[in-house]
């Protein structure tokens, strides 16, 4: 008889990545995996400052050190911390809050219980984003650089939201592929029947520069697997993904997240996909009932085809499920495939005006 087969398991820990960093560290266990290793067993390293006070004329900070529970914390004088980066960013936090309690930004010789509390909340906050902000990078397929800020209230990453790069194909859904693609030389200078967007009785969708120069609403043709062009083709600009470094920001006016650019973009640029699900209208339906009751949609039909098609990014979707609740003024969307034959569709973003 064989080995018997082992079957894979996996069950969720509890415990976070820092806790269990923490329970190594009291133990005196290395763990390669976590990052504790005998030569940094007994290191101190601030992960954040949780507190503040002033006698005479020296200043001391409450230290929560990385790996350590918050047993261990520690009273430290200014001047035996050389985390200079950790104390302007607690400063910060200070004076902004003092500001918005009390209209001044003079830190008192002793913090209040509740204030201290909310700089520990915002230090453990800030760390939840930036643990994210890598995360979205590590996923990211695209060129475009993705940051996380939130200076408005002490909301960490959104739950239940996977970063995806590609739409996920819902059941009862079939995309066919492309059958056919074009022999052109040169899709734009020399295009072969029309390319692509000819052989679909539409016009080419970019000029030179790569920006849209159809009208709002009519769809975009891009060149596909089969076409003889290569990936630098001028007809494959939303095949390249987002270019643009954007970030993810908190709203200051109750509309939750949003999303703005970190540099400058031409009108009619390609800026992003609107990745998400793709269900049946049937499907879309029943979750936009559920999404009504909850206030917020993230439905976009794809309705430029016969088979009508609905896009959800509710639960996965790319860095524009945080484009708040509409494009806006400044942007719209267009329908997009790869041509020839209808391939899966696209539903990029462009701006409508420069930023």
């Amino acid at each position: 008889m064989g080995e018997p087969a082992t079957l894979g398991c996996r069950v969720c820990c509890k415990s976070s990545w820092n806790q269990l960093q923490d329970l190594c560290r009291l133990a005196k266990l290395s763990c390669p995996a976590l990052g504790v290793s005998k030569k940094n067993l007994y290191d101190f390293e601030v992960e954040y400052l949780c507190d503040y006070k002033k006698i005479r004329e020296q200043e001391y900070y409450l230290v929560k050190w990385r790996g350590y529970p918050d047993s261990e914390n520690t009273w430290e004088p200014r001047q035996n911390l050389k985390c200079v980066r950790i104390l302007k960013q607690f400063h910060k936090d200070l004076e902004r809050e003092l500001l918005r309690r009390h209209r001044r930004s003079k830190p008192p010789r002793h913090l209040d219980p509740n204030l201290a509390n909310y700089l520990v909340q915002k230090a453990k906050q800030r760390r939840a984003l930036q643990r994210w902000e890598q995360e979205l990078n590590a996923k990211r397929s695209h060129l475009g650089r993705i940051t996380v800020e939130n200076e408005v209230d002490l909301d960490g990453p959104p739950r239940s939201f996977v970063y995806i790069n590609e739409y996920r194909v819902g059941e009862g859904i079939t995309l066919n592929q492309v059958a056919v693609g074009c022999e052109c030389q040169d899709c734009l200078l020399a295009p072969t029947g029309g390319c692509c967007p000819g052989a679909s009785l539409h016009k080419f969708a970019y000029n030179d520069q790569g920006q849209v120069r159809l009208k709002a609403g009519q769809p975009i043709y891009e060149c596909n697997s089969r076409c003889c062009c290569g990936y630098d083709c001028p007809n494959r600009v939303v095949q390249k993904g987002i270019r643009y470094d954007l970030c993810i920001f908190r709203t200051n006016d109750g509309r939750g997240w949003g999303v703005r650019t970190l540099e400058k973009i031409r009108k009619n640029s390609f800026v992003m996909e609107y990745v998400g699900e793709i269900i049946t209208s049937e499907e879309a339906e029943r979750r936009g009932q559920i999404y009504d009751r909850q206030g917020a949609t993230y439905l976009f039909d794809l309705d430029y085809v016969e088979d009508v098609y609905t896009v959800d990014a509710a639960y996965y979707g790319n860095i524009s499920h945080f484009v708040n609740h509409s494009v806006g003024a400044s942007s719209r969307r267009a329908g997009g495939w790869e041509g020839q034959v209808r391939a899966p569709p696209h539903l990029p973003i462009v701006l409508s005006c420069p930023v």
